[in-house]
Formats: structure tokens, C-alpha cells, sequence
């Protein structure tokens, strides 16, 4: 084997040993990104619609899919270049914060779609007691009105 060969040999084994740094560390920072558990559990406002704005708040990943990218970014290449002795734990590893992300993408959409029905939702209770309080107005005054005819 030629010297340049050994060479081209190492500076490939090396690339490819950063190239899984790379991914892990990603992976890693995918990680930290997600939401803190008691964020998401916690909750201080005032009133139903503050609690799932703080909520759809909380359970925002956008810092944790850019740093999965990444990684899904430099795993592929790695991939490709089949510079990855065993790339089934990256693998894994990628798939399980994917999962994790949508899992979470699916919860801040459903909030998302809450905390916009919910002031309608309280605009029709309004009406619907606003219409019952008239309702008992009108009969009240008319049982007046038929006591006054009785009593004349």
C-alpha cells in the first residue's frame, strides 16, 4: 500500500469519526432543545385561554428540529459516503427524537386549534345565557302583567 493511500486511509477514518461526532452532537442539542417536561406541566395565568397560550408556548421545537436536521444533514452524508462502521444506533437515535418532535408538533397544533375555538366558544355561552336572562325577563313580566289583570 502506497503512503498516500494510508494517508487518504486516515484522513477518511477521520472525517468519518467527526462526521459521527457531528451527528451525535446534533442529536444532543436536538435533545436539550425539546421542552423542559415542567413547562409543559406547569402552568400560571388567569384564565383557560393563558394556560394554552403558555402551553402552545412551551411546546415549541423549532431550536430542536433545525438541530435534528442537522444531524439527519451529516448522518446522511455519512451514510452515503458509507463512512459509518455501524450506523444503526445513529439511526435509532435520529428516529426516536423525530418521533419525539412530532409527537409534540401534534400537541402545539391541537392547542393551537384550542386556544382559537375557545373565545368562541365562550362568545356563544354569553349569547346563549344573555338570551336565557331576556327569556326570564320576558316571563317574569308577563306573570306580572297576568297578576295585575287577575288582581283588577
Amino acid at each position: 500500500m502506497s503512503q498516500s493511500t494510508l494517508d487518504d486511509d486516515e484522513l477518511f477514518g477521520e472525517a468519518a469519526s467527526e462526521m459521527r461526532e457531528d451527528v451525535e452532537a446534533s442529536l444532543d442539542d436536538a435533545r436539550a432543545a425539546l421542552p423542559d417536561s415542567e413547562a409543559v406541566w406547569d402552568a400560571e395565568a388567569d384564565n383557560v385561554l393563558g394556560v394554552l397560550n403558555g402551553l402552545r408556548s412551551a411546546l415549541d421545537v423549532e431550536d430542536a428540529a433545525d438541530e435534528l436536521r442537522d444531524a439527519k444533514k451529516w448522518f446522511t452524508m455519512g451514510q452515503r459516503a458509507d463512512a459509518f462502521d455501524d450506523a444503526d444506533d445513529l439511526e435509532a437515535s435520529i428516529e426516536e427524537v423525530e418521533e419525539t418532535i412530532e409527537t409534540i408538533e401534534e400537541a402545539h397544533e391541537q392547542v393551537g386549534d384550542l386556544t382559537a375555538t375557545i373565545p368562541d366558544l365562550r362568545g356563544t355561552l354569553d349569547e346563549a345565557a344573555e338570551s336565557t336572562d331576556d327569556e326570564d325577563a320576558a316571563d317574569a313580566d308577563a306573570d306580572a302583567d297576568a297578576e295585575e289583570a287577575e288582581a283588577e
